[in-house]
């Protein structure tokens, strides 16, 4: 029988908004950055999701954020890139025919 195959998925929460860093990220510089945006002006600050999607968040100096980090099963389509997004609408837009249909329509 094979093993399982695991990967870590870090989740983040800001002011109570979570998402899941998708693979690939640099959480320390991400860290790095929120850091500096709470301890001083307002500022936008961005990161890649799972499903390969950009994210971007206002990060103020009354922000709380929280990080977490789990074992999970690998997912291949996790990589990173968001020119490649999956998951959500974008599995559901490339599903369907040209005339919109869904398949088993």
């Amino acid at each position: 029988m094979d093993e399982m195959q695991t990967m870590e998925r870090t989740e983040i929460l800001i002011d109570g908004v979570a998402a899941h860093l998708a693979q690939e990220q640099d959480l320390d510089e991400l860290l790095d950055r929120i850091s500096e945006a709470a301890n001083g002006p307002a500022r936008f600050i961005d990161f890649i999701v799972v499903g390969n999607r950009r994210m971007r968040v206002l990060v103020t100096p009354r922000s709380r954020v929280v990080i977490s980090t789990s074992t999970v099963q690998y997912d291949p389509r996790d990589t990173g890139d968001e020119r490649t997004p999956w998951g959500g609408l974008f599995d559901f837009e490339f599903a369907q025919d040209s005339a919109g249909r869904a398949p088993g329509e």
